[in-house]
């Protein structure tokens, strides 16, 4: 082998440096630590999909570390030959990527690292060699599996191979290809992968004669390799692009050595423009899902399993854009700006809420996509609709207060207005439609500063609740008032009607109910005019009015008959009062003298006919002019005056005595007064008790 230190003055260190990592050890760990490193060295993640991947693969000691060294713009470079040549004190360690590499012992596993000076972001993945004397017959098995990962992650795969092979059934580089053609096969939908050859230590043979023969020989492999039902008649052009290239003997040429990899170099420069080397690259996930992606692909790998790129691309996808999506969530949970509005809303409404939180919102959105741009779209569009929903699920209950704040003030203003309207005298209904009108008009004003413009909630609800409970508020006034203006007429009535009614009651003669009647529609039309009137303030129907002034004119019949009955329950003492009125003065209504010329039987009929009238009248109630046909008075007159003829006639009782009934005849019992049965009670007891007055009288004549 031969060390070859190069200047490197192309590519001055001072411009980029390398930054490398094992990806998987010798024996087929994944490092998972070196990888999330190497991704946060090489800002990886902020490359989204314009970054590429290229493998290297060819049988040891068939010279890639050299190539990958020059193409990777580091200043060592190793072109090694034949290892076994080298003599014991030629033996040396070189640092590649941070291994320390023995000359007996080539790659082992798979190294990566980042290429200088050239764009986009190209990772370069160096494979063991194939065919190598230390694995043995566990060869097989590793070679398989990296040549499967490098295909699975890979846009351009260079597989080195000697000119001398070329055409050649023993070739050394027969078995990769065989076993790179195979584990296509496990790729359940592959993308198309640029296969580069590098021929090295090309012979004089022009390669446009080389390179003919080379693609033969690869059809050959694949046409021998054996594949499944569904690719069977598969061109191998649909699964790769094939690219070939040869470099001169590095001994013999190197200045031309140099100028032909520096031009090979030039070629990985945009690798993923339209027409650039990279393959379709269908089967790519966004840079900051590289490190699970390819964790997850060894893992599969590993168990032996088919590779489906196209569902491995969701799956990477739907676990990236979780963990995006969570990490956008617990950054606005822990957002000062949203901790404090959360706090301040819940002591009262704050100005501009609704604008501050759809900021924090939308730039919580936009950072997510941003992040997960380069995603499945399906998956990254679920995703985003979840964290939407989360985040949604967040903020509501503080949107929720804060709408609360919005009517809760807008019905205390309109409370306090609608108040203040009616104490100064604005009428009922005009002050009810236009604080109404300014209390819808403040919570939508105030809706308009909460509302979340990205969450689109519906605040018709709280506005219809709002509406509601104003207009409960306005009936509640309305129900006050008019309670109000009843019990002010009912009082007015009451003291219009009780004492005449008293009065009149008092000296009832045959016109008492006639002047009661008066009485009675002459305050009621009075009232019912003033009360009309008022009503017409409150906006009322028709029909709610008319029924209003119904129940005020039975409330003034009412009075009347709540003061009759009264006076019916005092018949006898008025009965008696009357009679010692009229018994003991004159008509002049002087005091009587008892001379002994009076005729105290004549005055004391006349008294008790005068009582006799009272107690009729007393006896029932006659509010309409339809009433007088009760001839109470001549029904008592008949069965209560004093008549000796009657006193010898044998007859029944229930025949010939009226007054042996609960009810007088034709008379309703709503309007009577006094019973039959309780007026011949009340006249005997009257009788009884005036007696004594008589008799003083006569024994004043004597």
């Amino acid at each position: 082998a031969k060390l070859l230190i190069l200047n490197c003055a192309y590519y001055p260190a001072s411009q980029d440096h390398c930054c490398s990592t094992q990806l998987i050890d010798g024996d087929g760990t994944i490092n998972v630590a070196g990888i999330e490193n190497f991704m946060k060295e090489v800002k990886l993640g902020e490359c989204g999909l314009s970054y590429a991947v290229v493998s290297i693969m060819g049988p040891q000691s068939s010279g890639m570390f050299s190539i990958l060294r020059y193409l990777k713009h580091i200043y060592i470079m190793i072109f090694e030959e034949v290892m076994n040549s080298i003599p014991s004190e030629a033996m040396f360690t070189i640092v590649l990527f941070g291994l320390n590499r023995q000359e007996s012992q080539t790659t082992k596993g798979i190294w990566m690292a980042k290429c200088v000076g050239i764009e986009p972001c190209t990772l370069v993945m160096d494979l063991e060699g194939t065919d190598g004397r230390e694995r043995g017959e566990d060869d097989t098995a590793f070679e398989k599996q990296s040549a499967l990962f490098a295909l699975a992650i890979s846009d351009i795969v260079l597989i080195n191979m000697w000119c001398h092979d070329i055409g050649r059934e023993q070739a050394a580089n027969k078995p990769l290809l065989k076993t790179v053609f195979q584990v296509m096969m496990r790729l359940f939908s592959p993308r198309k992968t640029t296969l580069l050859f590098v021929i090295r230590d090309k012979t004089k043979t022009p390669l446009e004669n080389l390179e003919p023969v080379l693609r033969e020989d690869i059809q050959k492999i694949w046409d021998s390799v054996p594949k499944p039902e569904a690719h069977k008649e598969t061109p191998l052009s649909d699964f790769f692009i094939v690219e070939v290239v040869a470099l001169s003997s590095f001994e013999e040429k190197e200045e031309q050595f140099k100028e032909q990899v520096a031009n090979l170099r030039k070629r990985f420069q945009h690798s993923i423009a339209p027409g650039g080397l990279a393959g379709d690259r269908r089967g790519v996930v966004p840079a900051s899902g590289f490190s699970f992606s390819a964790q997850e692909i060894w893992k599969i790998i590993k168990e032996n399993k088919d590779l489906d790129l196209p569902a491995h691309k969701v799956m990477v996808a739907t676990v990236r854009c979780e963990e995006i999506a969570n990490e956008k969530y617990d950054l606005l949970v822990s957002n000062k700006d949203w901790c404090e509005l959360k706090e301040a809303v819940q002591s009262g409404p704050i100005s501009g809420f609704g604008k501050n939180l759809n900021s924090l919102l939308t730039t919580c959105l936009s950072e997510y996509d941003a992040e997960a741009n380069y995603f499945d779209e399906g998956v990254r569009t679920a995703k985003q609709k979840q964290l939407q929903e989360k985040l949604f699920q967040l903020v509501q209950p503080t949107f929720q207060i804060a709408l609360g704040h919005v009517r809760s003030k807008a019905f205390d203003k309109f409370k306090a207005a609608f108040d203040k309207a009616l104490n100064g005298g604005e009428a009922f209904s005009s002050a009810a439609n236009t604080c109404v009108e300014s209390c819808m008009a403040r919570f939508d004003e105030g809706c308009a500063d909460v509302v979340i413009e990205i969450a689109d909630w519906d605040t018709s609800k709280v506005r219809e609740k709002l509406r509601r409970d104003v207009d409960a508020h306005v009936s509640s006034v309305r129900a006050s008032k008019i309670s109000e203006l009843v019990s002010s007429y009912e009082e007015k009535l009451k003291e219009a009607l009780s004492a005449p009614v008293e009065t009149l009651l008092d000296g009832a003669n045959n016109d008492t109910w006639s002047s009661i009647r008066k009485l009675l529609n002459r305050e009621t039309l009075s009232a019912v005019s003033g009360f009309s009137a008022e009503l017409d303030r409150y906006d009322m129907d028709e029909e709610t009015k008319k029924s209003m002034i119904v129940t005020l004119e039975d409330y003034a019949k009412g009075v009347i008959e709540a003061r009759a009955k009264e006076e019916a329950s005092r018949v006898l003492i008025r009965m008696k009062d009357r009679f010692m009125t009229l018994f003991s003065h004159d008509s002049d209504s002087m005091p009587r003298i008892w001379t002994g010329k009076e005729d105290i039987r004549a005055i004391t009929k006349s008294s008790r006919s005068e009582c006799l009238k009272l107690l009729s009248v007393m006896a029932v109630l006659r509010l309409a002019d339809a009433d007088d046909i009760y001839d109470i008075e001549k029904t008592l007159t008949v069965a209560l005056a004093d008549s000796s003829s009657d006193s010898g006639k044998d007859k029944s009782i229930t025949t010939l005595d009226p007054l042996a009934s609960s009810t007088w005849e034709q008379v309703p019992t709503s309007k009577t007064l006094i019973t039959p049965v309780q007026c011949k009670s009340l006249w005997k007891q009257f009788k009884t008790e005036t007696e004594y007055t008589v008799s003083q009288a006569i024994a004043a004549q004597a």
